[in-house]
């Protein structure tokens, strides 16, 4: 592999001797001058120019697309993007469509990217630009005014769009940012967030700056990995201070694993006259403005009789468990959910009480409505079963 001469940033002295070290910023980007600057740039661009990914987003200078490509890509992979990219474009090509669009409408082409605050967010973001004349904001405080716009998506957009210099901090780059500078603290704490935007504001050029911050983050996605990082590869390798000290797999610091809560809950699927009863979910709850069946979290004990004085206090309906259809497992933060999907037959009295937007479907129609990922996975095993009777009876029936 290799050597450096110069020591690990923050590094602790061990032994009898050892003190704890102190730093500050200073200490720590130290290392970049005008030559240390000039040579990483070359190698960057070098490497860029025959290793870059080919994205739909890339390529382009229009802050509408490189704004949606930058939202849908915040905590999820590009291969998952890209279809939904796609067909959110084809739906909304421009600010003034997805400014004039139904709610539902975005987060029915949302469905399943999760973190659904983001899809309302866009909207809202897109009528406040309408509001203003329609054209796109172009610096990083106007649109840090923008609805669901952050330091690093303003930053994307500014440099991206309109190739002006804004430094960027997201996942690839973090780890790509912590591996140069050998550093080994919480990049995720006040400290190490100031210490990584700085550097990265030192990094990006006055010339081609969307160019060379899209360099960046390739680097990070294929080459400066989570695990197994390709040093081998890497252009710029003879200035990363993890390499130097074999501390690749230890920077950055993880983040601290939460502890995972155990959770029951149930959805209900109440059925009258051949129409199922959903309603969207308020503000303040998960999946905030989208469609569901009724869903609650369970007790200990006589479920079934629970769930049916909850429709009734919840929503309206007297109605009577009829069997328990399927069983869900998903995760939601720090909670693991066993989700229990069962079926109910309304008493004949369909008046509804909840103040919360609601209707009553027929199965043909669930595809209209824009559902969490787990509501949808129970109204599409609903209409297999609703086509093929007790197809899914085994997974459990009365308990």
């Amino acid at each position: 592999m290799g050597t450096h001469s110069r020591p690990l940033i923050g590094r602790k002295k061990t032994g009898k001797n050892a003190h704890p070290t102190r730093h500050c910023m200073t200490d720590e980007l130290s290392q970049i001058d005008v030559k240390w600057l000039r040579r990483f740039r070359a190698a960057l661009r070098r490497w860029h120019a025959r290793g870059g990914r080919d994205l739909p987003w890339r390529n382009c200078r229009d802050p509408y697309m490189v704004w949606i490509s930058e939202v849908m890509l915040q905590q999820t992979t590009v291969a998952a993007v890209k279809p939904y990219f796609e067909r959110f474009l084809n739906r909304f090509p421009n600010v003034a469509a997805l400014s004039a669009a139904d709610e539902a409408d975005v987060l029915r082409l949302w469905e399943g990217l999760g973190y659904y605050s983001r899809a309302r967010n866009l909207r809202k973001a897109a009528q406040v630009i309408v509001a203003n004349g329609g054209e796109f904001p172009q610096s990083i405080e106007s649109l840090l005014q923008l609805p669901g716009i952050g330091r690093y998506t303003a930053g994307a957009i500014l440099s991206f769009a309109f190739d002006r210099p804004a430094p960027i901090v997201e996942a690839n780059t973090l780890r790509l940012y912590c591996r140069l500078l050998g550093f080994r603290d919480d990049p995720r704490s006040t400290a190490g967030q100031r210490l990584l935007w700085s550097f990265a504001e030192k990094l990006v050029p006055a010339k081609s700056p969307g160019e060379f911050n899209q360099a960046m983050m390739d680097l990070g996605a294929t080459i400066c990995t989570p695990t197994e990082p390709h040093c081998d590869e890497c252009p710029v390798v003879s200035s990363c201070l993890a390499f130097a000290a074999q501390a690749q797999a230890e920077i950055p610091a993880p983040k601290p694993r939460p502890e995972i809560t155990e959770t029951r809950e149930a959805y209900v699927a109440v059925e009258s006259s051949g129409r199922y009863l959903i309603y969207r979910r308020p503000e303040g709850q998960r999946w905030a403005g989208m469609w569901d069946f009724p869903r609650f979290e369970l007790p200990l004990a006589s479920e079934q009789q629970f769930l049916e004085r909850r429709i009734a206090a919840d929503f309206g309906p007297r109605v009577t468990i009829t069997e328990r259809l399927t069983q869900l497992k998903h995760s939601v933060t720090r909670f693991r959910i066993t989700l229990d999907c069962w079926l109910a037959e309304s008493n004949g009295d369909d008046g509804l009480t909840t103040p919360h937007p609601t209707a009553w479907v027929v199965p043909s129609e669930f595809a209209r409505y824009p559902f969490s990922t787990t509501g949808r996975q129970f109204a599409e095993t609903l209409l297999r079963e609703l086509r093929e009777p007790n197809l899914f009876r085994a997974v459990g029936q009365n308990t």
